[in-house]
């Protein structure tokens, strides 16, 4: 049997009053404000099989793509920005909606902000923590305070969001976290982007946890590491020369060099990544007959970057076999 959720999304006339008054009780009439809109202005008739995700940073890059690649597969889709003008242009549809949040903007903010997405479509079944940025430097020369703005958003962010998401998910025993990561965790021998580099294996390690954590719920991880992908805004931080030490004035001019080179040149397609991520959500076209993948990774640079940094790794493990085996008690 098929159940439909009946939604009103925009009240108006005495048709609506009456209908208002023979389904109250089991209709949510929902507020309009600057920081929500449904991208429909009718009454929408949607069947309940269909997935319900919420997206982090859908305003360019992967999080724009995916939002469009979601909703042609016939899913429901909370888009979120930090600013909602800038998802606005997004085109109308019953199963879209739109809501500003800013991953920054502290855990009580954020989960208010998660607690109104639930409310839309009644759940969440999938999350995509995509937002996040990428800020360049020499590490000495940033120090911790550019750390930090670099950790905010990518890490302490997506915890937010996840940890508000994730009760919902617990109560109906089923889910999926997905984290929006990157090879330059397992490359981070670039120089200036060890900022960068340290917030994605930072969030790549807290996906394996979570991937344990949340197993017993019947709650899925999905950690994408895509190389590198022709996005948009990806490389518009600049380079952080706020603090130039001389002794690193030949290593900054290289990593600028190749900071400012990259963009145009990078090898992938972020619309193929993204209907992959959506096929293994899904469990369809590329993901048929495959078991699930705690890691993704998505391009030929970053499959030969993991290989490079797992065999680096066992080299050093087998020339050192006998002192790491030589400290028990």
């Amino acid at each position: 049997m098929i159940r439909y959720r009946y939604l009103l999304i925009k009240p108006h006339g005495p048709s609506y009053q009456k209908l208002h008054i023979e389904n109250q009780g089991r209709r949510r009439i929902r507020s309009y404000h600057r920081t929500s809109i449904r991208c429909t202005p009718q009454l929408t008739v949607l069947m309940s099989d269909s997935n319900v995700w919420l997206i982090t940073g859908t305003s360019s890059g992967f999080g724009r793509r995916l939002v469009s690649i979601v909703l042609e597969r016939g899913d429901r889709v909370v888009a979120t920005a930090r600013s909602l003008q800038k998802i606005q242009d997004f085109p109308q549809s019953p199963n879209l909606h739109l809501l500003e949040l800013d991953v920054t903007a502290g855990t009580t903010a954020i989960k208010e902000r998660v607690d109104e997405a639930a409310k839309v479509w009644g759940r969440i079944d999938v999350l995509v923590n995509n937002a996040g940025i990428g800020l360049p430097g020499i590490l000495e020369e940033c120090g911790v305070d550019r750390l930090q703005r670099q950790f905010r958003p990518n890490v302490f962010g997506v915890l937010d969001v996840t940890n508000a998401a994730l009760p919902y998910m617990r109560e109906r025993k089923s889910g999926t976290v997905v984290i929006i990561g990157s090879r330059s965790a397992w490359r981070p021998e670039i120089r200036g982007i060890g900022s960068y580099a340290s917030s994605k294996a930072a969030v790549h390690v807290m996906g394996e946890t979570l991937a344990v954590e949340l197993a017993s719920f019947n709650i899925r991880v999905l950690i994408v590491a895509p190389g590198a992908f022709r996005t948009e805004n990806i490389y518009s931080n600049k380079f952080d020369t706020t603090h130039p030490i001389p002794d690193y004035d030949e290593t900054r001019a290289k990593a600028l060099l190749r900071y400012e080179t990259v963009p145009g040149k990078q090898p992938g397609d972020p619309a193929k990544a993204m209907k992959i991520v959506v096929d293994v959500v899904r469990g369809e076209g590329v993901a048929v007959g495959r078991e699930w993948p705690l890691y993704l990774v998505l391009g030929e640079d970053a499959e030969q970057d993991v290989r490079n940094k797992c065999m680096k790794v066992l080299k050093h493990l087998d020339e050192w076999q006998d002192v790491i085996r030589d400290v028990n008690l």
